[in-house]
């Protein structure tokens, strides 16, 4: 099991730092009644802003309903999930939402989202916590209009260092001390990639120190996932890969799919795959997010030492593609020139027509009257289908 999810706080008292913080929360958490002002928990990743949400719920004795930002980008999504928690709260229970990474609400994936979310946000029936990295933002500036901003601190080194040498004590292990010191610096007050970087020295693994551990580059870790040397590291890079679940899955698919292993290891590859999105569609489907802590564990089983897996992120081989794309350009040229001489529209004509024309062309059974230009053309088109 990773450290940090072992090591995860039980109770807001045994999470370590930012006391001023976790007193604002708690008074808040403590006194809320409807209108009160949603908080925003302001910092950076790994800080602990959902765990502190979490805890909250359990000890205050609320049930916790999470998003994220992907959830508020559309209005439609927004009103779908929330207005049967709004709306029926003695049916549903004690509910609390926690909305994460709102400050990834942006671009055109916005919908309408931000503006249905601040309407919600101005009249609260339930307490909603949000949580953002960064809120410096146009949009963050009215969400915060309307929200209670808290902001979580990185913790000092001093503290960071006590800390890790307790779960070391814990664990009966220990790593050199300018290792220690290291990782301490480097992951700049993040408990989350302390915990994963220093479970990786103990283990054998060298990790890279000079950045937080915690990564979005896909290819990357997909290509040191597979040439991992053990099961533990390839675990560790697997954990620090921080991206969206669905993205995550499908850059494990489609670099599976388009390597060079045998067809034993690929149906057992796509059996793990199959499990991963069968607990993923239940997430999406249940609003169950508590369960993508176990979707790592699912996808460490694609590990197998010696397998010749690099990232990919096309679904079919590059002869394939190749082949599609050449296949392709040729059909566009030949369906232009038969769509005129038969008088309809060209993707009609490759809709409806193409498929049968082929069909009587191999048989031999057909014979077409194209002025000599077409017929050229035509026919070196149709010699690049063969």
């Amino acid at each position: 099991m990773m450290w940090s999810e072992k090591y995860r706080p039980t109770n807001l008292l045994e999470m370590i730092g930012n006391e001023e913080a976790k007193e604002s929360f708690v008074k808040w958490l403590g006194k809320w009644i409807k209108g009160t002002k949603p908080i925003l928990l302001v910092g950076p990743p790994g800080i602990g802003k959902t765990t502190m949400a979490v805890l909250g719920a359990k000890q205050f004795g609320y049930d916790l309903i999470s998003m994220n930002a992907s959830d508020v980008r559309n209005k439609q999504k927004i009103q779908e999930i929330l207005s049967p928690v709004l709306g029926n709260r003695s049916v549903l229970g004690k509910p609390m939402i926690f909305i994460d990474e709102v400050d990834g609400i942006h671009g055109r994936s916005d919908f309408g989202g931000v503006e249905a979310l601040i309407d919600i946000l101005k009249e609260p029936t339930v307490p909603i916590i949000l949580a953002a990295n960064f809120d410096t933002s146009d949009k963050m500036k009215s969400i915060k209009k309307v929200a209670t901003t808290v902001k979580l601190k990185p913790l000092p080194p001093r503290l960071m260092r006590f800390y890790l040498e307790k779960i070391l004590k814990q664990e009966n292990k220990s790593i050199p001390i300018g290792s220690m010191i290291k990782i301490v610096i480097d992951s700049r007050g993040d408990i989350r990639s302390i915990l994963n970087s220093a479970q990786a020295l103990a283990g054998g693994f060298e990790p890279q120190l000079d950045k937080s551990y915690e990564t979005n580059d896909v290819e990357e870790s997909i290509n040191r996932f597979f040439d991992a040397k053990s099961s533990e590291e390839a675990q560790t890079i697997l954990y620090s890969l921080r991206t969206d679940p669905r993205e995550k899955i499908n850059a494990f698919y489609s670099s599976i799919i388009t390597s060079n292993i045998s067809t034993n290891e690929l149906k057992q590859m796509l059996d793990v795959l199959s499990e991963a999105d069968m607990l993923y569609g239940k997430i999406m489907k249940n609003q169950e997010w508590r369960l993508l802590r176990y979707l790592d564990s699912i996808l460490l089983k694609l590990y197998k030492p010696g397998l010749s897996i690099k990232y990919s992120k096309f679904n079919l081989s590059w002869p394939t593609l190749n082949r599609i794309r050449w296949d392709g350009a040729a059909i566009k040229k030949l369906t232009s020139i038969l769509a005129r001489q038969t008088h309809v529209s060209r993707s009609t004509f490759a809709t409806f027509y193409l498929p049968y024309l082929l069909y009587c062309i191999k048989n031999k059974s057909i014979e077409m009257h194209l002025d000599e230009n077409d017929t050229e053309i035509v026919q070196k088109e149709m010699a690049l289908l063969k």
